[in-house]
Parts: structure tokens; C-alpha cells; sequence
């Protein structure tokens, strides 16, 4: 199926591609880096959690991304803290109690792309087909979101 997906699709002229995988180093990873070898350039962004269960994974991932030469453009830590919609207050869910995200991409010698906040609304936009970052423009979740964007494509605009 990942070769079908990769290889026998007429995809038209991309500017990116985002496949989202779960962390870990299966074999599916090694089929998504094998069929994408023959049309670079290809990058991974490191996205984890706060809490240490999740980072575990995420450092097998770093250490795949470098074994077989994938650049990294950086990492994002997904949950930092919820949002409260109404009074913008801010509570870890997730507390880091290594670090999180921050700490990981000082290890790895990565740059912390940004801290995504959990926001309740993103769901409900998801859930009726709306764009949460045009519904809700004023969110933190928003805001966070756009600078990780921004710093993706800077990157991206560094390699060409």
C-alpha cells in the first residue's frame, strides 16, 4: 500500500508533502524512506509530546531519521498545555518531567520549531470541515501554529 501510495500515484507538481507516521521504526518507515529516495529532497519534523513515554519513541525516530540520512528540520511538541477557549489560561496536562520537547531537541542538537497548545476548538473545526486557523484566529493554539509553519518553510527556503 506505501509503495502504491508513494510510487503510483500521479501526485502533479507538490510543493510539499506531509505524511504523518506513528513514532517507532517499523518497516513501514523503512518502505516510506525507500520509495522516497528517488525524489528528493525529503526531511522529517519531529513531533512528540511533553511526557517521557512519548519522548522515549521520539529518540528511536531521531537516531532512524540520522541512520538513514533523513535531515531533520526540527521538533514540535504537540499538548504542551491546554487552553481554557474562554479565559486563555493555560494548564499542563502533560507536565515534562524530563524537559518535553525542549529539552529533547537541545540533546539531539535540533531547534524546537514550537509548542503546540491543545485547543478544544481545533476538534470541533476538524469535526465540521472548517479551518480552525481562519475560524479562530485570535487563539493561542493559532498563533502557535503559524509560527511553526512560518519556521517550516524558512527552513525549507534555507535548502533550496
Amino acid at each position: 500500500m506505501i509503495k502504491q501510495f508513494l510510487r503510483d500515484v500521479d501526485w502533479g507538481t507538490l510543493d510539499y508533502m506531509v505524511i504523518d507516521t506513528p513514532p517507532g521504526t517499523s518497516d513501514e518507515h523503512l518502505s516510506i524512506v525507500q520509495y522516497l529516495s528517488a525524489a528528493p529532497p525529503v526531511a522529517a519534523i519531529i513531533v512528540t509530546t511533553p511526557q517521557e513515554v512519548a519522548l522515549l519513541d521520539v529518540r528511536k525516530e531521531i537516531t532512524f531519521c540520522r541512520k538513514v540520512n533523513i535531515p531533520i528540520i526540527g521538533i514540535v511538541e504537540n499538548m504542551t498545555a491546554f487552553v481554557c477557549p474562554k479565559c486563555k489560561t493555560e494548564t499542563e496536562i502533560f507536565p515534562p518531567t524530563t524537559g518535553g520537547g525542549q529539552q529533547l531537541a537541545a540533546d539531539f542538537n535540533l531547534p524546537l520549531l514550537g509548542r503546540l497548545p491543545l485547543d478544544p476548538r481545533i476538534a470541533k473545526a476538524c469535526d465540521h470541515g472548517e479551518n480552525f486557523l481562519t475560524e479562530v484566529p485570535d487563539s493561542p493554539a493559532t498563533v502557535a501554529y503559524k509560527e511553526v509553519a512560518q519556521r517550516i518553510v524558512e527552513f525549507c527556503h534555507g535548502q533550496s
